[in-house]
């Protein structure tokens, strides 16, 4: 998938995931229009790996919450939990080689490519280039 299918896509996503049945009321903020800067590196649980917030809130067509992040993973970093979600989720690679293990079927994916992973998914990330590699991760679906 190309930027221009996924650019087609967008809008698609986000109106069938409107339709969604609202869950309790989050307490995120609702966004607004405009720029975000990324937040300082945080490293979690997953040693080799350090992640930058930009956003996190909900928008106002329904009860649909967006995360964006950007995940920088070291040379020979071990993947992620294997995991599941209510949102979607997609990659987008800005620099080095990722695979990205969908319900057991790998996918490579280098800089500029773009992966996507539904919700229900089982799914994880990880470096298996030699060098640094750093994506986005847009997240998008109802409050977790």
């Amino acid at each position: 998938m190309d930027r221009r299918e996924f650019a087609a896509l967008l809008p698609a996503l986000v109106a069938g995931l409107s339709a969604l049945p609202a869950t309790a009321a989050p307490s995120l903020p609702v966004l607004e229009s405009g720029t975000f800067k990324p937040g300082p590196a945080k490293t979690g649980s997953v040693p080799k790996r350090a992640s930058q917030a930009y956003t996190r809130g909900m928008l106002k067509a329904g009860n649909i919450q967006l995360e964006i992040h950007e995940t920088t993973q070291e040379v020979g970093a071990p993947h992620e939990p294997i995991d599941t979600h209510l949102h979607s989720e997609i990659w987008l690679v800005r620099e080095g080689t990722v695979e990205l293990t969908v319900n057991g079927a790998a996918h490579r994916m280098e800089a500029g490519d773009i992966g996507i992973c539904i919700a229900g998914d089982k799914h994880y990330i990880q470096n298996v280039g030699d060098t640094p590699a750093t994506y986005f991760v847009v997240a998008l679906g109802p409050p977790e």
